[in-house]
């Protein structure tokens, strides 16, 4: 079991406040988006081993079946295929979606055969591997995630005024879900620069009327204010609000448009670069494989909560291998819980004070620290606080 020493990527719409907030530490004024944990090699923790810091996907490199364990090397190779962040948003991330493990593949060899390096700024598949995001909420927290049922999205359109606009109202009115939902959301990727500046005045004022839909269309207002005259902005008008209480989650399943707008969370993610972007960004947007990707169909409501199991643990259900979410809330200092150790785990501390002890000592962790324990290690949890618990699905044991 090693403490992790992680890396805090300073993206430009992250919190300045909420993780030193978290960790007790003083902001510096930078923003500080996300916490990496994990082997990724864009950011790989580091442990102590041999008296100096290695990078935990150096570790891996060596003794996979060590780290990792056999099954979890059969199912997923000599990697560990999950990737922990706290993430701290204080304005929104670029409009995307994620692509299944078949559309993955077939991309990244096409763009390896083409000779497109895996480091340019359109390459769109940058590995194999598909990419199933989780966040739960740890403060109130506001994303964009699936399609609106069409009807809810001509509500809005309506409430803009646009005249232009009229055909799209009637096509998410009478169209079949599907066709609708391609048709609009294609032709709002590729309105002109003086649509795209009217959809951000009738923005503006729409969100200023009374009416039932204020709240919903001021979220969309703030997108135009910070994105002006980005096609991502009217895209969105047809992904729902959702706004997460502490403790819920979102599911990002392959094709599922989504954006996170604000708040503090525990995100956890296959192992992945795979990201293609619909909007609210300056970076590559490649339409045509977008609307191959995405999956125009309207998703019931996203939110996911945690289900009780065994000793106390909350799981977050998610229809994935490559990670288990679960979350331990100890209110009992002195009760110790026991953690099975037949899969590689990251524990992540988000409040209080924990301990873990293992065959190989013990880790104390504050909020914000976190611990990485290989395969084969059993982990007694002690202390009052808040654990996020991350392995592999059970599945893998076999």
């Amino acid at each position: 079991m090693d403490r992790l020493v992680n890396t805090i990527r300073p993206y430009p719409w992250g919190s300045t406040t909420a993780l030193p907030a978290l960790m007790g530490t003083a902001p510096d004024g930078s923003p500080q988006a996300e916490l990496w944990m994990g082997a990724h090699p864009g950011a790989p923790s580091r442990v102590a081993r041999g008296g100096r810091l290695l990078g935990l996907d150096r570790v891996i490199e060596r003794d996979p079946q060590g780290e990792l364990g056999d099954a979890v090397v059969r199912r997923f190779g000599p990697r560990l295929p999950f990737l922990v962040k706290l993430l701290a948003a204080d304005a929104p991330l670029s409009l995307q979606v994620h692509p299944d493990p078949e559309r993955a593949a077939a991309g990244y060899e096409r763009e390896n055969d083409l000779g497109i390096p895996l480091d340019a700024p359109h390459r769109t598949y940058r590995d194999p591997q598909h990419k199933p995001e989780m966040i739960v909420a740890l403060t109130p927290f506001e994303g964009l995630c699936g399609f609106r049922p069409p009807h809810e999205s001509a509500e809005l359109l309506d409430a803009l005024r646009m005249d232009w606009s009229a055909p799209y109202v009637r096509t998410l009115r009478s169209a079949p879900e599907e066709r609708a939902l391609r048709e609009v959301f294609s032709a709002f990727l590729s309105l002109s620069p003086d649509r795209l500046a009217e959809v951000g005045r009738a923005l503006a004022s729409a969100a200023r009327r009374p009416g039932p839909l204020r709240e919903e269309l001021a979220v969309y207002d703030r997108l135009a204010r910070v994105c002006p005259g980005d096609p991502g902005v009217p895209a969105a008008l047809l992904v729902r609000v959702v706004r997460l209480a502490p403790g819920e989650a979102l599911f990002l399943g392959a094709g599922v448009p989504h954006a996170y707008l604000r708040g503090l969370g525990v995100e956890v993610m296959a192992a992945s670069d795979n990201v293609l972007r619909c909007g609210l960004t300056t970076k590559h947007v490649d339409v045509p494989e977008l609307l191959r990707v995405v999956r125009f169909s309207a998703l019931p409501t996203p939110v996911v909560r945690p289900v009780r199991e065994g000793d106390g643990e909350e799981v977050y259900p998610a229809p994935v291998d490559d990670f288990r979410l679960s979350r331990l809330v100890r209110a009992a200092p002195d009760r110790a819980q026991v953690l099975p150790g037949s899969r590689p785990q990251i524990l992540v501390c988000t409040g209080g004070a924990i301990r873990l002890t293992g065959s190989g000592g013990e880790v104390a962790l504050g909020a914000g620290g976190s611990a990485y324990v290989p395969a084969g290690e059993e982990v007694t949890v002690s202390g009052e606080g808040t654990v996020f618990r991350v392995t592999t699905a059970p599945g893998n044991d076999n």
